[in-house]
């Protein structure tokens, strides 16, 4: 079976797809469009007036031309999956479907966040979302995220912060962490928040700042950190803290990571309660105020969840589904 795989995969989270399916001696290829920019200044240039004076993207152009090209070196594929299909207009999509004899697409994102035309839609045979919100209005199949981390057990690991986060600046998020970080200070838990922004941004944030007490800081950085460096953060954590985007009801990345290494969850995701893997003792849900975050809740240990519930939620399991493996 021949099977393709379609993305941005800013985050280097899709190429464990591809891994995942080669293990299972599939011929399984990833085509990566992140990797395709300007390669020089005069691109740039280019580039920068056509948007400016034509209203057109020349390094959207030139990925869509890669991505086909790409395609016909491959050959016909059995299946293709295509990841940020609102990046792609309707022609190109149309020439993708021609080379596979299954076109399917999952979107990690809700359609109120990154809007697909309903042309582009009708393409797909099968449409999965993670999103309730989007599952319950559209034709579309419910899929969470997956967990793609090796299992490591939480006595392994001797981690030296109570709360560990990160996350892009959002004026929603880092209100909410100003509050929360005065009730973890207040409580004496040690906890560590990066937030990563654009040149210029900082100033923003003036009235936001408060003094933090050693070894329990924020930290606001224009730099990015290697998705493959992120595990060695959530290890050194008791809890991990997932705040979700405005209209976001799915889950995130972050809860899946969570449960591969046996972290505690904190979120304001009221949606993750209605999950089988859910359990009080291990997943805290925030109240408006942060009133409900109690130390007791670090000190207690985590409690394992069954199995079968755990493998469910695996990549293994993920890609099985999606591409009808069994």
């Amino acid at each position: 079976m021949k099977i393709c795989v379609i993305s941005f995969d800013f985050w280097g989270y899709d190429e464990h797809i591809v891994k995942t399916l080669c293990s299972k001696n599939i011929d399984a290829h990833h085509i990566k469009i992140a990797d395709v920019t300007h390669s020089n200044f005069s691109e740039r240039a280019t580039n920068a007036v056509s948007k400016i004076f034509l209203n057109k993207n020349l390094k959207t152009e030139k990925r869509q031309k890669f991505v086909l090209s790409s395609l016909d070196d491959l050959g016909h594929q059995d299946q293709i999956l295509v990841l940020n299909p609102d990046a792609f207009d309707l022609s190109t999509l149309e020439n993708i479907k021609k080379h596979t004899d299954r076109l399917i697409t999952y979107l990690y994102d809700s359609l109120d966040r990154f809007p697909v035309e309903a042309e582009k839609l009708k393409l797909f045979d099968k449409i999965f979302s993670f999103d309730t919100a989007d599952v319950g209005v559209h034709d579309f199949e419910k899929l969470t995220n997956y967990i793609y981390l090796s299992h490591v057990s939480y006595e392994t690991q001797n981690p030296e912060m109570d709360l560990f986060y990160i996350t892009s600046y959002d004026n929603k998020r880092v209100s909410y962490i100003k509050l929360l970080a005065k009730k973890l200070i207040e409580s004496s838990l040690k906890f560590q928040i990066i937030i990563i922004g654009k040149k210029g941004w900082k100033h923003q944030l003036k009235n936001m700042l408060i003094k933090i007490p050693e070894n329990l800081y924020i930290i606001f950085s224009i730099k990015k950190i290697c998705h493959a460096k992120l595990p060695k953060y959530y290890k050194n954590s008791k809890a991990l803290l997932d705040l979700t985007r405005e209209n976001q009801y799915g889950l995130s990345f972050r809860v899946f990571e969570a449960l591969a290494l046996e972290k505690k969850i904190i979120t304001d995701n009221e949606a993750i309660k209605s999950y089988d893997f859910y359990n009080p003792h291990n997943i805290l849900v925030l109240n408006k105020t942060c009133s409900n975050l109690e130390k007791s809740f670090f000190e207690s240990p985590y409690e394992k969840i069954p199995e079968d519930i755990y493998n469910y939620y695996t990549l293994d399991h993920w890609v099985e589904r999606v591409f009808q493996l069994k």
